[in-house]
């Protein structure tokens, strides 16, 4: 009966340590994608089916767009409300708020850069971007009376996504979420890129952002950088490059 007992015991703790090395290996960090200005978490609709097939838990945080800091709090909230490791994803304006909402979260493994802005400590979210030609998004953006910024729809297309379809453009331009011009004059205390590993995507076709612009940024970070041949809206009209960058950041996040 002790024989027996002994190799009971011993099968048990096989499959016990077996089950335990399985579970481990199929631990994947959370991705939190933080869309950009005149935009929502809609606009990721292409990446995260990509992401969620390949087994990763996807959040598309919805901020207001009413203020840095209120953007920089939502995002927070989400980004704290994973569980495990964490990858963040930030698109145009949203690399100004990922760079303040991961600071000092040490879950946070990896961000990821998409066309986007990456301030210092202290900076304004394009501090630098004067030493490159103003790119034609500067000149199509509309006031409206409570001081929010809209893109003229007659210059959508060309400003913003030059390289999506003239049906798709005209529904982002009439579904656009304003952003408050007050973003351009606020700051990031700590800026997370610092401290946590960084990969970045540059649009060489951006009429957003300057592409000069965005290698700078990238290349003062430190990070991966991949460039593809897209406007500004690289994660719409490339969306599986995008998802397989997002993918190396999460692989490389999981080490």
């Amino acid at each position: 009966m002790k024989f027996v007992s002994c190799i009971a015991t011993l099968i048990l703790a096989v499959a016990a340590a077996s089950a335990g090395v399985g579970s481990s290996a199929e631990v994947k960090p959370s991705i939190v994608l933080v869309h950009g200005a005149f935009a929502d978490g809609s606009g990721w609709s292409k990446v995260i089916p990509l992401l969620e097939r390949d087994g990763y838990t996807v959040t598309a945080v919805q901020n207001p767009l009413s203020a840095l800091a209120e953007d920089i709090a939502t995002t927070k909230r989400v980004i704290e409300a994973q569980k495990g490791p964490v990858v963040v994803v930030g698109h145009s304006y949203g690399g100004a708020v990922i760079t303040g909402a991961a600071a000092g979260n040490a879950n946070v493994k990896a961000l990821v850069y998409v066309n986007a802005f990456a301030p210092d400590d202290g900076e304004k979210i394009n501090a630098g971007s004067e030493k490159y030609p103003p790119p034609p998004l500067n000149s199509a953006l509309v006031p409206d009376t409570a001081g929010f910024l809209y893109i003229d729809r007659a210059k959508f297309r060309e400003a913003f996504c030059a390289d999506l379809s003239a049906a798709e453009a005209r529904v982002m331009a009439a579904t656009q979420k304003p952003l408050s011009k007050s973003v351009f004059d606020a700051t990031v205390s700590s800026a997370a890129w610092k401290s946590i590993p960084s990969w970045y995507i540059v649009g060489t076709e951006d009429h957003a952002i300057n592409p000069d612009f965005e290698r700078f940024l990238a290349k003062r970070m430190g990070a991966k950088t991949t460039e593809i041949k897209s406007s500004h809206v690289s994660f719409i009209s490339h969306p599986a490059e995008v998802a397989r960058l997002i993918e190396q950041a999460a692989r490389a996040a999981g080490k």
